[in-house]
């Protein structure tokens, strides 16, 4: 017997075992807020994560455009005098 023939038959024992259970009334609408607050929480994670990023990348192109990290530094002794 396969995975998926034992999971069917699994179904079909709980679906003939008799009546479907009563759901209390109130168990949607506590769905309902509990998934609302959940969306609410990721949505603010979200945005806070955007935030957070954006203000990475404006302080790497802020440090970036005033240190000038690709160009040579100068040099800090001076070079010897030739043909004198």
């Amino acid at each position: 017997m396969s995975l998926q023939e034992r999971n069917e038959a699994a179904v079909r024992a709980v679906l003939d075992s008799g009546p479907a259970p009563v759901v209390p009334t109130e168990l949607c609408a506590d769905a309902m807020r509990r998934g609302g607050r959940a969306r609410k929480r990721r949505r603010a994670v979200s945005r806070f994560l955007w935030f957070v990023l954006v203000v990475a990348v404006v302080a790497f192109v802020v440090w970036a455009t005033v240190e000038r990290p690709w160009v040579e530094p100068p040099s800090k002794t001076t070079p010897q005098l030739t043909g004198w």
